[in-house]
């Protein structure tokens, strides 16, 4: 009895799979008809949108979806692929794809092309469609008012190479990795090597165009004081669709100097490292000192692995000047004018991304100008100096675990004069600087990723009595998906205390009530946006 209702059991599954699989089909069918339909209305286009909206039968869809995967961690068979994926080409268009993803009430993923390692413009666990900036990349600069208009799907590079166009002394102080991308960039809060002189790239935001769940298109006059606020810092996906940024230029010298020295364990690292902490969050705003450690095979020990240290700078001034300030400042570097390069500034762009291929400043409008492998990120601050004994400790781990990357990030001058409730970012004064922890892979494999994401969450563990805490911050555009539960449950204001507050600090509250002012229904979600109040019903 028991086998013959066993058999029956099997075959009912049997029978059901490829009903089900038809329902699903249908489901998606109609999802993209009705999307469609509602699209068509709203935009006044009754036809030639295929090229604009993607279903996952069209031929070009796989290539549009893998064009801006900055993490082949999630390019695989078995990651969760959107229903849709919308590539507008005006105002308009984005207007109908919030207003109409709304209406069929289905997950809306924002993606400005940027690096997005933990893949939350991309990726989700329930039916979502992404909205795609790519096609939003102008660049408008006005030299005489020294501004430039930056539309949200731009990178950092275009950026860069549009201001140089236009002026050989102006700048903008944001990342030193071209490929990253205006939206989540600015919207996160954004910083570069000019960060002691000129704060983060939020700093420079003077307007800004979005789209709220209402479909309205907003600029900082409409929108109100508090969610430009927000989208400064706040990330801007948990409000709306940024369209653009408008923000204010920095002036460069004609002439800036770059440089990097290496010494490793052998050649008295530790020593440059304590020195480092006293120097580089001191030294003239003008310096910024950036220090890399990671482990290496030794040179002198056979067999054997060491760390090795590397300081690399940028000084908005000449060479014999800089020389001359470390020289004092800085001894144990031992900086010599040979290993110092004067260069224009949108050089040092290209030297800053480790362009060493021979690429001209052409390079940085090539926004597929970077290597897709896996790889997972974390952040920490340093409030107080790490001792002599605390770094050879932390040698011991890295070369114990082998694969994990420290970027040290000194902040100090502009950062310590901008109070941390003027834009979302709280982390200013008080920092001596922010760490970076990076593992990347190759190889493709369960195996090798769980090795490799337990490496750097054992190496972040043992950071723990060197950070900051109560809490222990970290950096937003570093996107964790390790800290907070990261459930799919959109309405759990709890999951969102968690990793608000580590973000965001004592500003988590005010981006809260923001959200739940402009999105009280929390359309715009996603792992780790800004959660709304619980309802009181």
């Amino acid at each position: 009895m028991e086998k013959s209702y066993a058999l029956l059991f099997l075959s009912v599954i049997v029978l059901l799979l490829p009903v089900s699989n038809s329902l699903a089909t249908s489901s998606r069918d109609s999802i993209y008809d009705t999307f469609l339909h509602c699209f068509q209305t709203h935009t006044n286009q009754p036809d030639h949108v295929s090229n604009i909206v993607y279903a996952q039968t069209n031929a070009s869809y796989a290539s549009v979806l893998k064009a801006f995967l900055r993490n082949a961690r999630f390019s695989t068979p078995s990651t969760q692929k959107p229903l849709l994926i919308v590539t507008p080409l005006s105002e308009q268009q984005v207007q109908a794809t919030v207003v109409c993803a709304k209406s069929i009430d289905v997950q809306l993923k924002i993606r400005s092309g940027g690096h997005d390692f933990e893949g939350v413009s991309y990726v989700s666990q329930v039916p979502f469609i992404i909205l795609d900036m790519f096609n939003f990349q102008d660049v408008t600069v006005d030299v005489q008012n020294e501004i430039a208009v930056i539309q949200a799907g731009a990178s950092l590079g275009q950026v860069y190479y549009r201001i140089w166009e236009k002026s050989k002394v102006h700048g903008f102080p944001a990342g030193a990795c071209p490929t990253v991308g205006v939206g989540g960039h600015l919207s996160g809060g954004g910083y570069g090597n000019m960060i002691r002189k000129y704060g983060l790239t939020v700093d420079h935001v003077v307007d800004a165009k979005i789209v709220d769940v209402k479909g309205r298109i907003l600029t900082k006059e409409t929108m109100g004081e508090d969610l430009f606020w927000a989208i400064r810092g706040g990330g801007g996906a948990s409000f709306g669709v940024i369209l653009s940024y408008t923000v204010k230029l920095v002036p460069v010298p004609e002439k800036v100097t770059v440089f990097q020295v290496v010494k490793t364990l052998e050649q008295n690292a530790t020593d440059l490292v304590v020195q480092w902490q006293q120097v580089a969050p001191h030294t003239d705003d003008r310096i910024f000192l950036r220090l890399v450690l990671q482990p290496v095979r030794s040179n002198l020990v056979k067999g054997q692995k060491t760390i090795r240290a590397s300081v690399e700078a940028l000084f908005l001034g000449g060479a014999d000047e800089l020389v001359t300030l470390l020289g004092k400042e800085f001894p144990l570097l031992g900086l010599k004018k040979e290993l110092c390069h004067e260069m224009r500034w949108i050089d040092s762009v290209i030297w800053w991304a480790n362009y060493n291929d021979g690429s001209s400043v052409n390079a940085l409008l090539d926004r597929n100008h970077y290597s897709v492998h896996s790889n997972k990120r974390k952040s920490d601050y340093v409030q107080t100096p790490i001792s002599k004994d605390g770094f050879n400790w932390i040698w011991k781990k890295i070369i114990e675990l082998g694969n994990v990357v420290l970027v040290f990030n000194p902040y100090g001058g502009k950062m310590n004069e901008v109070p941390s409730y003027a834009t979302p970012f709280p982390h200013r004064a008080g920092n001596l600087y922010k760490i970076q922890y990076t593992v990347s892979w190759q190889e493709r494999g369960a195996a090798i990723e769980k090795s490799s994401l337990a490496q750097i969450r054992m190496l972040h563990s043992y950071m723990t009595p060197f950070v900051s805490k109560n809490p222990r911050s970290a950096y937003f555009n570093y996107r964790d998906l390790d800290i907070g539960i990261n459930s799919h449950d959109k309405d759990n204001y709890q999951d969102g205390q968690v990793y608000g507050i580590k973000y965001f600090n004592k500003n988590f509250e005010r981006l809260v009530k923001v959200k739940t002012t402009v999105d009280p229904e929390n359309f715009f979600w996603n792992e780790q946006s800004i959660p709304t109040y619980p309802s009181k019903a």
